[in-house]
């Protein structure tokens, strides 16, 4: 058995936040030994506006033809910001000399899950082997690339340590994990077989909502849908979307579902029935487990906004718990996960598996980069 040793992982979400999850943590690649600090980092000003402008061209690219030149430029961006991320991070906690890999997932611009007789598409920016050499440390990037070209999703990788986290709490198969990022992913463990897969969007059609109608970034404390009536009549015509039912694993794009759901309704109303919608997805979700869990430990961004937690509650129909009151680090699981990840991708050690991505056996994944 390897011995546990410390790793720093990095996250930068599809919701565009103009922010770095940096967290360390101590594991041999199975059980979380320690959790370290961990931060959150803005990019300078120059950054954000990068990655926005390819996001927008990833859009009209769509696998097809020569990438845009934006992606490049935006790349040695955000790796270098990453790195500049970690250096600090590392200097201010005393961790330089000890940390054995840097999990650097990179920003997603563009995911197409495989569909019927089409192998799916993935593109994260972030360029491993120059973090591995500005740093001086081992750095393991690209994470979903292998798993797509083996006929996986691609997504959700969380899954391998979802479970290490459900079993740090002691938790059965009563408990799954639910993560409230720009898309919704569930993570369900019985003791032998691990299950993973989107559930529907969380928080990026709401903000996207907001955004549109210049009410700031998000629903802050779910206040404007605190406010508003869903709209019934349509959100049962949106649970009804034949993705909800389909059989994972399956993944989602940022842009999969869309602020356009809620279009003619108020601002107070569209938030409250995108939010309600979110719910609904999960209850639909929770269905088609073995056995249906009765509580969710729910980490990620979406946890903070009351609205979203009484909807869970209320629609769901399962008790949810904020993953902080259980003893973990709701903000920080993103960026632990792949800091574990890459400890896993060090020792051989599968990352993804037949009922999270699709992949047809238990596969590792990562690029090792030596400084």
């Amino acid at each position: 058995m390897a011995e546990s040793r410390w790793a720093i992982g990095l996250m930068t979400g599809t919701v565009l936040d103009g922010n770095i999850d940096v967290a360390a943590i101590r594991s041999d690649g199975e059980t979380i030994a320690e959790f370290g600090p961990c931060e959150l980092v803005p990019y300078g000003s120059d950054v954000t506006p990068l990655i926005e402008a390819a996001v927008a061209d990833a859009l009209e690219w769509q696998f097809s033809g020569d990438e845009p030149e934006s992606f490049a430029v935006a790349e040695r961006c955000l790796t270098e910001a990453q790195a500049e991320a970690v250096a600090g991070f590392c200097e201010r906690h005393g961790l330089s000399r000890e940390v054995s890999a840097v999990g650097f997932h990179g920003q997603t611009v563009l995911h197409r899950p495989p569909q019927a007789g089409v192998a799916g598409r993935t593109r994260q920016l972030g360029d491993g082997a120059l973090m591995a050499k500005m740093l001086g440390l081992t750095v393991v990037h690209d994470f979903r690339t292998a798993d797509v070209a083996a006929g996986g999703q691609g997504a959700p990788l969380s899954a391998i340590y979802h479970r290490a986290m459900l079993a740090r709490i002691g938790a059965g198969p009563e408990t799954a994990v639910l993560n409230l990022g720009g898309v919704a992913n569930l993570s369900y463990f019985d003791g032998e077989t691990l299950i993973a897969f989107d559930t529907g969007p969380a928080n990026a059609p709401i903000n996207d909502w907001i955004k549109a109608h210049d009410a700031g970034e998000m629903d802050r404390d779910g206040r404007l849908a605190l406010e508003g009536t869903v709209d019934e009549p349509r959100l049962a015509g949106l649970l009804s979307h034949h993705w909800l039912s389909a059989p994972y694993p399956k993944s989602l794009d940022r842009f999969s579902f869309r602020q356009a759901m809620a279009e003619g309704l108020s601002l107070k109303d569209g938030a409250a029935t995108l939010t309600a919608f979110t719910a609904g997805a999960v209850g639909r979700a929770l269905d088609l487990l073995p056995v249906r869990p009765t509580r969710l430990v729910v980490c990620g961004g979406g946890r903070r906004n009351p609205a979203i937690m009484a909807a869970l509650a209320a629609r769901a129909k399962v008790a949810v718990e904020d993953a902080d009151d259980c003893g973990l680090r709701g903000d920080a699981v993103e960026a632990e996960c792949f800091a574990y990840l890459a400890l896993r991708a060090l020792e051989g050690l599968a990352i993804s598996f037949p009922l999270t991505t699709g992949v047809p056996r238990p596969m590792a994944g990562g690029i090792v980069n030596r400084p």
